[in-house]
């Protein structure tokens, strides 16, 4: 019987942040009976609301866990702190790091004041490739000129599948967001290829 690793990160959001953050902080291990640190199950606590594809989160505490799959995109599952509510299944793009940390972190994009901030990227300690987050397109452009950023982005329809319940990457939902183009829009709106934003220089 394999033992659980959760990563626990507490993520504290000021309002008055409003450049990119890299959260590296306080790290803590426990132990489950029957898991597999393979899906880099890590609990997050957020001191504010934050935004992810789809929605956005209140302040509180969230597990982020891989979602089984052979597929070459990465698929990413929130849920409540005791696992038992979905919040969203997000399509993400791996995302590269110069230097690895050995702590989770999350990297936000800049925000107005008094706004949630939307979560880029997600990496788990020791990984140098992490899981950038794909926005559906309406709130991607939105994003992207609100940050002056590159932000990754899909079809608006596929809105839906983020917020559907689902177990298993064989799922329609699940195999509709891998299969699906993923683009990207610059700072004026316009479609970009995916080659431009994952091509830009790695975070360090």
């Amino acid at each position: 019987m394999s033992i659980e690793k959760a990563s626990h990160l507490s993520v504290f959001l000021g309002v008055a942040v409003t450049t990119l953050c890299v959260i590296v902080l306080g790290l803590a291990w426990t132990t489950g009976a029957a898991a597999d640190e393979r899906d880099k199950k890590t609990i997050v606590t957020f001191s504010a609301p934050v935004e992810i594809p789809g929605k956005a989160l209140p302040a509180g505490t969230y597990v982020f866990k891989l979602l089984d799959s052979t597929s070459n995109r990465n698929i990413l599952q929130i849920f409540d702190k005791d696992e038992k509510q979905l919040y969203a299944t997000i399509l993400a793009i791996p995302d590269y790091r110069l230097k690895p940390s050995d702590k989770p972190v999350i990297r936000f994009e800049e925000r107005p004041s008094g706004t949630p901030e939307a979560i880029k990227a997600f990496f788990y300690p020791g990984d140098e490739y992490g899981l950038q987050f794909v926005y559906p397109h309406d709130r991607a452009v939105q994003i992207a000129k609100r940050t002056k950023q590159n932000v990754l982005s899909m079809r608006n329809e596929m809105a839906q599948n983020i917020t559907t319940p689902v177990k298993s990457a064989g799922e329609p939902s699940v195999q509709a967001m891998q299969n699906t183009e993923v683009t990207g829009v610059n700072p004026t709106g316009e479609q970009i290829e995916l080659t431009v934003i994952v091509l830009a220089e790695p975070e360090k």
